[in-house]
């Protein structure tokens, strides 16, 4: 597998991919400069990337919920070069997937939000950081520029690309996405991007889409062939899962805390 990200054949889910969302190697971009994105994840399988994913807290990362598919996977972070074991990369297991609870299969397009709970704690330091999340239901404004990045293929029907790339994109009206996307396309949760044959591919899947130094989206769906100029890539608006993302958090924190009452009893 290369890489996780849902594509579609016209109307029709065709599956995921190996690395969450849209092009990861990065249609058209260009290669980020090294550990510029410290809250990028590399989800992986076997030491392949499967997945991408940010870290939100140090104890969370963000990522899409096609993506359980591959589970048991590694979390990678402060990541730029999947080929070496960079001295700046920690390797963490996960503790426990949260899907949203709304979320049934892959063959559906709406609530694909994952939370995964590292066994142990991310270190923080200069090459691995925490993104601030967007107030709840934050507006995104239309023709807004933004920027993706991740390890996904570089062409259709390629291979993962080795170093993070990232590319320049550009925030569509709604309207045009729901014309395009029909009834895989769900305004209230979801916005998407056009730039021509630049985007997301396989691979790219729960990468974060960045809008004014915030994560307000994670890489969900594009066309079965990435480089599509007709069908926008789509992703799932991360404002309006604030709530449930600090639920699963809370409640997962209040349970540490409890654990560690009863240890001292």
């Amino acid at each position: 597998m290369h890489g996780c990200l849902v594509v579609f054949s016209l109307f029709l889910l065709c599956h995921i991919l190996a690395t969450g969302v849209v092009a990861s190697g990065i249609l058209g971009g260009r290669v980020a400069l090294p550990h510029s994105r410290p809250y990028m994840a590399s989800l992986q399988k076997s030491s392949r990337h499967v997945c991408g994913g940010f870290l939100i807290h140090e104890n969370f990362v963000l990522t899409s919920a096609h993506c359980e598919v591959h589970k048991p996977f590694d979390v990678v972070l402060g990541a730029h070069d999947l080929t070496f074991k960079e001295k700046t990369q920690q390797r963490l297991q996960v503790e426990k997937y949260f899907k949203h609870p709304s979320y049934r299969t892959i063959k559906q397009t709406s609530y694909d939000v994952m939370l995964l709970k590292l066994k142990t704690s991310a270190v923080l330091n200069k090459y691995v950081k925490v993104i601030k999340l967007p107030e709840e239901n934050e507006n995104i404004l239309v023709r807004m520029n933004c920027s993706t990045a991740g390890w996904g293929w570089r062409v259709p029907n390629g291979n993962v690309a080795h170093v993070l790339r990232e590319v320049d994109v550009t925030i569509q009206f709604n309207f045009e996405c729901k014309y395009l996307w029909q009834e895989h396309f769900f305004s209230e949760q979801m916005i998407c991007t056009r730039q021509g044959r630049r985007g997301i591919c396989n691979g790219d899947s729960g990468g974060p889409l960045i809008c004014n130094k915030r994560p307000q989206g994670i890489a969900a769906y594009t066309a079965a062939r990435c480089d599509n100029p007709k069908y926008p890539n789509v992703y799932m608006k991360t404002s309006f899962f604030i709530p449930w993302i600090k639920k699963v958090m809370k409640e997962q924190e209040a349970l540490v805390v409890f654990a560690e009452y009863i240890a001292l009893q």
